[in-house]
């Protein structure tokens, strides 16, 4: 907690003022997590952030506009693809405090912090100037500053993804640069010029260097530069799932979801006492963690999660059934993941795989169509 505030009072994050007349303080509170760190590179660790409570902000008053862009996660397998291929150095950076980087647009006031309030001046409040976690327009402000600096540095923002940004030369070396709010990947043949790109970050924010990319966004990075390839997976965040699922002592399975389950609408409950039940059982949240697992390295999810996320409006116990042998085909196979192998490339451009059933769609009697292309170079 004294880091936090040394930390805040270090960037200017607020003035201590009067209360203007008219005006309300938004109230903040402590939040405490326990970070897994990253093995060889970052120790386990206890933190605590000083959050407002920003579902009291009223739009048009305290704010307007708060989208914030994000790098896609297609985005950075392509990345890792180039990696792999082109053997590339690959970096990982973490901006301390990212949100407080954020200049304020809006008049906001705050009550002073927990645990820290100033003697002799308790009834002032803090009058923001710099956007603070928890604030509505916090990621938009910080995504703002961030992008002004690196245009400002000479890099071009990709056109595909607003959170890529890169750097080509004559000599035909280049640097890409992927933000995904407060972590950053940076991919370039030449160390020189992700070093001089680090200085430039340095000098501007507050950075913590994470050396060799070994972990974004819950994804293990694994690479065996000498056999080309790069290996990524999520075998961590799969049982940390399991165990929250109480699944992690189930019965393991080989495949995702067998041909007896027939899920459909009237397998929906249809009694009181029946949705009471159904009420208690966190489905939503569990394929939720199953689509988060999907969207990153496990695409053979993906028919399953499209099965059983038609049924998160009213799910039933036999769709609840088929989520849970989801989890036991992951309780099988948390090691797997994608595969980057340059040895594996061959003289064709794209290959492509299509499939479909027929009528698989018991409600609607449609039919379910897949597709996978293959890009090589």
């Amino acid at each position: 907690m004294n880091e936090e505030i040394e930390s805040l009072h270090k960037n200017g994050t607020w003035a201590l003022t009067e209360l203007p007349e008219g005006k309300r303080p938004l109230r903040c509170k402590w939040i405490y997590k326990k970070k897994d760190g990253i093995p060889g590179v970052e120790d386990p660790r206890c933190k605590a952030r000083l959050v407002v409570k920003g579902f009291n902000q009223k739009e048009g008053i305290d704010f307007n506009e708060i989208f914030s862009p994000v790098v896609r996660h297609t985005s950075i397998r392509v990345l890792l693809a180039f990696v792999a291929l082109f053997d590339l150095e690959l970096e990982q950076l973490d901006v301390k405090t990212a949100f407080l980087h954020g200049e304020l647009e809006e008049e906001i006031y705050m009550e002073q912090p927990e645990g820290f309030i100033v003697p002799d001046k308790e009834h002032l409040v803090c009058r923001l100037k710099k956007s603070l976690y928890g604030l509505k327009q916090a990621p938009r402000q910080w995504y703002m500053r961030f992008d002004s600096f690196m245009i400002g540095q000479g890099y071009y923002r990709s056109q595909f993804d607003d959170c890529i940004y890169f750097q080509k030369f004559p000599n035909e070396s280049f640097i890409y640069l992927l933000l995904y709010v407060d972590d950053m990947l940076i991919g370039s043949r030449d160390k020189s010029l992700i070093r001089k790109l680090k200085i430039q970050l340095n000098n501007e924010f507050e950075m913590k260097e994470l050396g060799a990319a070994k972990k974004i966004l819950g994804m293990e990075i694994h690479r065996d530069r000498q056999a080309g390839k790069l290996f990524l997976s999520q075998e961590k965040y799969i049982e940390r799932v399991l165990e929250r699922f109480n699944m992690n002592n189930c019965k393991p399975l080989s495949t995702p979801l067998a041909a007896h389950f027939k899920l459909s609408l009237d397998l929906c409950p249809h009694t009181e006492e029946e949705m009471e039940r159904m009420s208690h059982i966190p489905y939503a949240s569990a394929v939720g963690s199953l689509m988060y697992a999907m969207v990153c390295t496990r695409p053979d999810l993906a028919y399953d999660v499209s099965m059983v996320s038609r049924y998160m409006h009213n799910p039933g116990k036999d769709h609840w059934s088929a989520v849970k042998w989801i989890f036991r085909y992951l309780k099988g196979t948390s090691g797997i993941g994608l595969v980057f192998d340059i040895n594996k490339a061959t003289t064709d451009d794209v290959v492509g795989y299509v499939d479909s059933d027929y009528g698989g769609d018991i409600d609607r009697r449609r039919s379910l169509s897949v597709h996978c292309c293959i890009v090589y170079d």
